[in-house]
């Protein structure tokens, strides 16, 4: 199967790096299937999944740099919550996930970042 069959974006559509990444994938021809992180926001499940895939830190898909995270002094709670709470409250918000977030079936990046992404997809 080709990767480009099964690969999930989410986005936040006001987003100026989401859109930024959803111009790449499309002039590159990747097809994949948008997901609007903030009305369809992920499960605690599917973060769990693709947090394991991704190989990377738990806190690297917050979005740290949102107002959300920052009103709710989540740098100071993280390190105490254990990764169950921490996937229920990613799941409790779309806005505190880090976007855009790509999703293969090897694989999921937090962000945009052209190398990796390019890697990924094998463009």
């Amino acid at each position: 199967m080709d990767v480009t069959d099964s690969i999930l974006f989410l986005e936040y559509p006001k987003c100026s790096t989401c859109q930024k990444a959803k111009k790449w994938l499309d002039g590159h021809g990747v097809r994949y299937e948008a997901r609007n992180i903030v009305e369809r926001n992920p499960t605690a499940d599917e973060l769990r999944a693709w947090h394991e895939r991704s190989g990377l830190p738990l806190k690297r898909f917050f979005n740290t740099s949102g107002m959300l995270y920052r009103e709710m002094e989540l740098s100071k709670k993280l390190p105490a919550m254990s990764e169950a709470e921490q996937y229920d409250l990613l799941a409790s918000n779309g806005m505190l996930v880090k976007r855009p977030l790509l999703v293969t079936p090897d694989t999921a990046i937090p962000g945009f970042k052209e190398p990796a992404w390019r890697s990924t997809l094998n463009l």
